[in-house]
């Protein structure tokens, strides 16, 4: 099986002339889309053109985009890569400029209803349409827009790069070997405590090289963040970015309230956790993947490939021929490497009806479940493929809904014929996984605040930047987690810090756990007739408010009601947990 996912349906290199074709054409279609804002037509039919010039651009870009990101991805010094990143980043400018100008011209318009039930095209673009003329109200001055976003070249953007390099190229001095951060962060989840010990020790021993730069990445980035939100009249950042998710305050506060309610079940599992690896008190931080009882199992590619096809073929066949096929075709990149970044995305292309997953595959069965995971985005992109280009792009906080059920099917569907000890240590695995969704996430809410909050009067050096994270993970994890042995450097690590335009992408993470779990408690309620609503619900994200699509299938996200319901499925695992964990302990 091949380890490496395959990029030349993209192009076939960087001297592919299909590339340096498509990067010209590029330029000439911003200049053609400016040029067809000034033409003489008719409203209606001059609108039509616009969606239709913005969708061959978007394809264009996305294209060119995906591959040098891709390869960055891997190879952090792959140079022809990077000098055609930044070619194409300066190009989205104008190409911005250009989006900018429609979305100014759609909020100009009178009349905008009558259009869009006059042309067959606006219909299928209404909501996005719809959903510009109120983002017109945010825009920037239309003198300044060109200058800022280029100004960004040389700050965010470059921030970020910088970013992405400095962990692209870090390893960590490991037993005598030099190992890729990646690598060594996988060892967390190693049986055996003393290699996680020595992998979480010396993983903090060269967070040290980078920690300067980081901070300046992270407040430079943050910076920009606070001058853009406030030119574009919103009332923070985090205003901004639940208005670009499609998301309520309301809604994010019943989440919230319900997940804080919970704190204190979340600290019961951790310190059963503890408990049963011989800590008193907190589990320290090192320990909070650590695989529990005796049947550690792992897992080749091969199994787990298996594991997930049999899984899926009996739950959602569909899914499982989806998963073969995404093998099979080489979109997936398994195994950490020297100058891989860490951790796993997937990210797909319209147009091509494609997607590619990065994973750093180590044999755990949370790496089976990050494959069940990264594939679930990959489905949740071929349902949307019927949607316009447009609206094919779900927000943050539903783009993990089919991620979180792929997840708990795969689970569930294991525990059934798990036997009693393996079905303990796949409840922890998934409870392992809750914590991090909901306590972990608060905590990096809760820093992401506070850098927002600190970056008003200062850049934050890295000392504060460091107690700004032990003082979120003490608010989250409380006495869950031991005080003297947590993670002040995790702020370096978690590339969503750094995504320039992409904030608190945190929130998301829970949303998507507890929004995912309570789609999955209506397939199980409706068993294989839920499939096809589940399927259209996913083929809907792009094209409403996330309260209205969460609708279409009974769910009230405003409610704290909701959230708490959802939540009582993980405080039954919590209890099932402990109840075994002591029965284990009394052995």
């Amino acid at each position: 099986m091949e380890a490496t996912w395959d990029l030349s349906v993209l192009y076939k290199g960087f001297d592919d002339p299909a590339l340096r074709a498509d990067i010209l054409a590029i330029t000439t279609m911003t200049a053609e889309g400016q040029a067809l804002l000034q033409a003489d037509l008719p409203q209606g039919e001059k609108l039509v053109q616009l969606v239709s010039h913005m969708e061959a651009l978007s394809n264009k870009l996305s294209r060119a985009f995906l591959f040098c990101q891709l390869t960055l991805a891997v190879e952090a010094e792959n140079r022809d890569a990077f000098r055609t990143l930044e070619e194409l980043s300066a190009l989205s400018v104008d190409a911005q400029v250009f989006r900018s100008a429609c979305t100014r011209f759609i909020g100009e318009l009178d009349g905008l209803e009558a259009l869009i039930q006059g042309h067959e095209k606006l219909r299928q673009n209404a909501f996005v349409l719809r959903e510009a003329q109120q983002e017109a109200k945010h825009m920037l001055p239309e003198s300044m827009e060109k200058w800022m976003l280029r100004m960004s070249l040389s700050g965010g953007d470059a921030f970020q790069k910088l970013r992405d390099q400095l962990m692209g190229t870090l390893t960590v001095d490991f037993q005598g070997q030099s190992l890729p951060l990646p690598a060594v962060r996988g060892k967390a989840y190693d049986p055996d405590p003393a290699v996680r010990k020595a992998a979480y020790e010396a993983e903090l021993a060269a967070y040290p090289k980078v920690a300067l730069p980081m901070a300046f990445c992270l407040g430079g980035i943050k910076g920009e963040a606070l001058t853009m939100s406030e030119a574009r009249g919103y009332a923070d950042v985090l205003t901004q970015q639940l208005a670009e998710s499609r998301m309520d305050r309301e809604t994010l506060d019943a989440m919230f309230t319900a997940i804080r309610e919970a704190l204190p079940d979340f600290r019961r599992y951790l310190k059963a956790k503890a408990k049963l690896l011989g800590h008193e008190g907190g589990i320290p931080f090192y320990d909070l993947f650590a695989p529990v009882g005796q049947d550690v199992q792992t897992y080749t590619i091969e199994e787990a490939r298996a594991l997930l096809t049999d899984a899926f073929g009996k739950a959602h066949p569909k899914m499982a021929t989806f998963i073969a096929h995404a093998f099979d075709h080489r979109w997936i990149d398994l195994y950490p490497r020297e100058g891989k970044e860490g951790g796993a995305f997937c990210s797909e292309n319209h147009e091509l009806r494609i997607s590619r997953i990065m994973t750093n595959f180590v044999g755990s069965f949370s790496d089976v479940s990050t494959l069940a995971h990264e594939l679930g985005h990959a489905w949740h992109a071929r349902c949307l493929e019927a949607s316009p280009l447009l609206m094919a792009q779900p927000p943050m906080p539903l783009a993990e809904t089919a991620s979180t059920f792929n997840e708990t099917m795969l689970a569930q569907t294991v525990l059934e014929t798990a036997t009693p000890q393996r079905a303990f240590n796949i409840l922890e695995g998934i409870l392992m996984e809750a914590t991090q969704c909901c306590v972990d996430i608060l905590s990096r809410f809760l820093f992401e605040s506070a850098v927002f909050e600190a970056r008003k009067t200062h850049t934050p050096s890295v000392e504060e930047l460091r107690q700004m994270m032990l003082a979120a993970q003490e608010e989250a994890y409380g006495d869950g987690l031991a005080a003297d042995v947590r993670h002040a450097d995790m702020w370096i690590n978690k590339g969503h810090y750094y995504t320039v335009g992409l904030h608190f992408y945190n929130f998301p993470y829970a949303f998507g756990l507890l929004f995912g779990l309570g789609v999955y408690q209506l397939y199980r309620q409706e068993g294989q007739a839920f499939l096809p609503k589940y399927d259209a619900l996913l083929a809907y994200c792009g094209s409403d408010t996330i309260a209205n699509v969460a609708a279409t299938v009974g769910i009230d996200v405003r409610s704290a009601a909701y959230w708490r319901s959802a939540l009582d499925v993980v405080r039954g695992e919590i209890d099932q947990f402990v109840a075994l964990a002591e029965q284990q302990a009394a052995r």
